[in-house]
């Protein structure tokens, strides 16, 4: 009898198709197949002529773009000198996850489907294609889709004899589980302190602890958005960066959420632990020292305060104790229950942390082995690069504006990542950041006799700063910047600065101050009033048009 191994691969930018991947798998184990989910980056490409049946479970981000994690496997699968029929032995489906408002609808989906088809694999079914525009969100397509899959895979692979599919009320087994170790045992604290500035420039693994020089607030104290131009050193950090650049930066949970967290959960922040995998071949998360104390678990890697998914809720209610508790945790977790979980959590973007709250007899039952299936790792923030290295050497800038809103909830909703920086205050000892660099999407022309045209209303300016800085540093006199925000006395970031670089000839500038008359007045006025010199800078100086918001 055919081996019964199903691999499933995810190329995920948010996390979600990890979720739904992660999701496949529990499902498969149900059907007692031996069953692996990696991202696609993390599994040799080569080997997949050897794999009998492989789920790929995919998102979509910018124009039509491959997630992080699946581009080295996007340039191997679209190489022009694979055989046409080395893929023949696979049976493989793709699940898409995109966003219809986007013209390039689950455009990586459609297009791996179609190459996969052409080295002579053969789909289960057609692709799948979850719209986050739906009503009830990508599940709409993908409930179906996998009943449907599993109906084709299991005909494939029959259940072994005297087995039968785990019944959903039986609780998954936890993919590690937490050990802690004896209060004596002797721990070093360097092992939770950042690593010393790597040999290889930075990146994801092997951030760079970058010490921030100084946070300062752009907009007016009266002015209801508070905006930050952030510095930080990063001399010895081995990074470099051009303009449009970006950097990624990953935040941290704040202390009186840690508190509340482990008071919820009954956790001693100060129990060290390691991590075993209960299933041999799972590799641990590379992000988490070993070994770890509960507080470093829970301050720099659970999402605490992410809008929590609908696994969520289909873990905790393993763990209810509560049958009130119980009953509607499986309701938001049924595909019936979809629209009252959206009215629930993700219209008024309530937290993992303030759900835990409204099931406080769950939440106290929650064993620690599962903290790591239950809450997602804190994903980096990626930000344009404000500044440019030939102005500011071994030092780098963003502007950063504080997230914060209302919804119908009391407390108004804050961005984890911007919050944590404007909290930072470097005159409060060594404060640092981690972060490393990722090329940006912006390039902008080689030729310093090409005239720009650079449109940024609001923090959008930040990459032209950057790309003003090094045009400028380059000798060049062809920049032309639309500006717009909503007053000039409160939000006009970088003025001086704008000044002194028109006074010198470096610089055209036309601004647009939405609320400082009757009319709103914005950048698009601006450009349209300016409409022979735009089409002069086009036509004849062949200008290159960027625009950021």
């Amino acid at each position: 009898m055919a081996e019964r191994r199903l691999l499933v691969l995810f190329g995920s930018q948010t996390g979600t198709a990890q979720d739904t991947a992660e999701r496949v798998g529990r499902e498969a184990k149900r059907r007692h197949l031996r069953c692996q989910v990696e991202a696609l980056d993390s599994c040799d490409v080569a080997n997949l002529i050897h794999e009998p049946l492989v789920v790929f479970v995919c998102a979509t981000t910018g124009q039509g773009d491959p997630p992080d994690n699946m581009k080295m496997f996007w340039r191997f699968l679209f190489r022009k000198n694979l055989p046409a029929g080395s893929l023949c032995q696979l049976d493989y489906a793709v699940l898409g996850l995109g966003d219809s408002s986007y013209p390039k609808f689950n455009f990586i989906a459609k297009k791996l489907h179609k190459r996969l088809l052409q080295l002579g694999g053969n789909p289960l079914l057609p692709v799948a294609l979850g719209d986050d525009q739906h009503d009830l969100g990508p599940d709409a397509v993908v409930d179906p889709w996998l009943m449907a899959l599993w109906d084709k895979i299991l005909a494939l692979y029959p259940l072994p004899p005297g087995l039968e599919i785990i019944s959903p009320d039986v609780c998954p087994p936890p993919k590690y589980t937490l050990r802690y170790l004896p209060e004596e045992s002797p721990h070093p604290d360097s092992d939770l302190l950042p690593p010393a500035a790597p040999q290889a420039p930075p990146c994801e693994l092997h951030s760079f602890a970058a010490h921030v020089v100084s946070n300062q607030r752009v907009t007016a104290q009266s002015h209801f958005q508070d905006v930050r131009l952030i510095e930080f050193d990063i001399a010895g950090s081995g990074i470099t960066f051009s303009a449009g650049d970006v950097v990624m930066i990953q935040p941290q949970n704040c202390p009186e959420d840690v508190q509340q967290f482990c008071q919820l959960l009954r956790l001693e922040p100060h129990r060290r632990f390691v991590l075993e995998p209960t299933e041999p071949g799972t590799s641990l998360p590379p992000l988490l020292p070993q070994p770890c104390t509960i507080q470093y678990l829970v301050t720099h890697y659970l999402d605490i305060s992410c809008v929590p998914r609908r696994s969520f809720f289909e873990l905790l209610a393993y763990f209810s104790t509560n049958e009130l508790e119980r009953e509607k945790l499986q309701e938001f977790s049924s595909a019936q229950g979809q629209e009252e979980l959206y009215s629930y959590c993700n219209r008024p973007r309530r937290t993992t942390l303030e759900v835990m709250w409204d099931f406080p007899h769950t939440t106290c039952a929650i064993p620690a082995d599962y903290l790591l299936d239950l809450i997602p790792r804190i994903r980096p923030r990626a930000f344009s690069i404000a500044s440019s290295m030939l102005a500011h050497p071994e030092r780098m800038q963003i502007l950063v504006a504080v997230v914060r809103y209302k919804t119908r909830l009391s407390k108004p909703r804050r961005g984890l990542c911007s919050t944590w920086l404007a909290s930072l205050n470097p005159e409060q000892g060594d404060v640092r950041v981690p972060l490393w660099v990722k090329k940006g999407g912006m390039k902008f022309p080689a030729d310093p006799a090409t005239p720009v045209i650079m449109i940024g209303p609001g923090t959008g300016v930040a990459p032209f700063r950057a790309a003003i800085q090094e045009r400028v540093a380059l000798g060049c006199r062809g920049n032309c910047l639309f500006f717009g925000c909503r007053h000039k006395s409160k939000d006009f970031y970088c003025q001086t600065e704008w000044e002194e670089l028109m006074t010198k000839g470096f610089l055209t500038l036309f601004t647009a101050f939405s609320r400082d008359q009757e009319e709103k007045v914005y950048v698009q006025h601006r450009i349209r009033e300016n409409g022979r010199l735009v089409w002069e800078l086009l036509s004849s100086g062949n200008a290159h048009v960027y625009l950021a918001g």
